[in-house]
């Protein structure tokens, strides 16, 4: 089953907020991210806050089929607690689960609703991850025509012995065809998700994959380490000596060769895990997490913050449904973000990103790990400048190596 909570502080029963919270409310970009938790399946490696419907069986408020009027009252709910502030949202992203799963006018309906209650910058990006066998053509038309500008579809692999081991029950052949019908139906940015380091994955079909993606064209391209979760089947499989673990040089060989391919084909890397064609493709939502945006997450077990405060939602479906319908706020819990706690995480966060970590967020033992960085090849030259105002910008050896890094100027 999905990892658990933290446990944090109580959060009130009406979702309020702390007044410092609200204080400088629509001066940092503000996003919404909808929690869609459902699935056709489950994927062995995943530990997200998913559930099939023989998993959620009978019980009440758990249905796929009203999950979008809960999903709106909570939007309604982040207006009552956000005021009468202008917090347009420049980002809505739909992830899960499976959000297409649910149909077109119930992703429409949430979408109006953060239109109608929060409302939407004019160039807003609006996503929703989508699987490719759970979309056609005219879906994608009817998303489009709701407003979706973007859709980020769940390749992860195109050799069939690989998705088999994820347990991805689509064909290969189907992501093209998606891609295809997205670009048919007007969407404007197209993202691609892989996934390498799987047990039985060679380079040579890591590299069929890397190649199938870029066929397809997509203007954006997230590829990431399998990382094998606690809880979920495949670590019971890697537990029990039915598969390997993955090889750390493995998954540097593959970053390598992925880093590589995207690079020759004219996508350019923001984010360790993430390239784009252009600025335009990068993902803003995902920045705004990554340079402490202010967003509210809508659904079971989705993370919200605001001004330094973060909560996140009951888990289950049928609790979250439960407190929706009472009139409560579905926070389980929160915590409020101390200065120092804020300065870690920019750490964690930025030193990732392609335009860097500022120098003069780190504390003095941090700007004098620096040198040795450089000198190590994890770090571009000169990062410190003539007065501490130059960025950490990692090289392709510091992608490699980036949780070694930010150990390092985090002593």
């Amino acid at each position: 089953m999905p990892s658990a909570l933290p446990d944090g502080d109580p959060a009130p029963a009406d979702g309020s907020l702390p007044r410092s919270a609200l204080d400088h409310l629509g001066q940092r970009p503000f996003g919404v991210y909808v929690h869609v938790p459902f699935c056709r399946v489950r994927c062995g490696y995943c530990d997200f806050n998913t559930y099939t419907a023989e998993e959620l069986g009978g019980e009440p408020g758990a249905s796929r089929s009203t999950y979008a009027d809960a999903a709106v009252e909570e939007v309604r709910l982040a207006r009552r607690v956000l005021g009468d502030a202008d917090v347009r949202a420049e980002t809505v992203f739909l992830g899960g689960g499976t959000p297409t799963l649910l149909p077109p006018e119930d992703l429409a309906r949430i979408l109006g609703a953060a239109r109608d209650e929060l409302g939407l910058t004019t160039d807003a990006e609006v996503t929703t991850e989508a699987n490719p066998d759970s979309v056609d053509l005219d879906s994608l038309r009817r998303l489009r025509e709701a407003g979706f500008t973007r859709v980020s579809f769940g390749m992860q692999s195109a050799v069939p012995h690989v998705l088999r081991v994820l347990d991805r029950t689509h064909d290969p052949e189907r992501v093209p065809q998606a891609v295809a019908w997205a670009r048919e139906a007007g969407f404007e940015q197209v993202s691609l998700d892989l996934i390498y380091g799987t047990p039985g994955e060679s380079l040579a079909d890591w590299e069929t994959s890397v190649s199938s993606a870029l066929d397809c064209v997509p203007d954006h391209v997230s590829a990431y380490a399998l990382i094998v979760e606690q809880g979920t089947a495949l670590a019971r499989q890697v537990a029990r000596g039915e598969l390997p673990a993955p090889d750390d040089d493995d998954l540097a060989d593959k970053y390598l060769a992925v880093d590589e391919a995207l690079e020759k084909a004219g996508l350019g890397w923001y984010e360790v895990s993430n390239w784009a064609r252009d600025e335009a493709a990068a993902c803003r939502h995902n920045r705004a997490y990554w340079t402490g945006g202010d967003w509210w997450g809508i659904g079971p077990g989705a993370h919200s913050h605001v001004g330094g405060v973060r909560w996140w939602n009951v888990k289950h479906p049928a609790a979250y449904a439960g407190r929706i319908g009472s009139g409560a706020s579905p926070a389980h819990a929160r915590e409020v973000l101390g200065q120092e706690t804020r300065r870690v995480e920019r750490v964690l966060l930025e030193t990732r990103l392609r335009s860097g970590l500022r120098v003069d967020v780190l504390d003095d033992a941090g700007r004098a790990a620096l040198p040795e960085q450089v000198e190590l090849g994890l770090v571009e030259p000169d990062p410190l400048g003539t007065s501490y105002d130059g960025c950490v910008v990692l090289t392709q050896r510091g992608r490699l190596l980036a949780d070694a890094v930010v150990r390092a100027l985090l002593p």
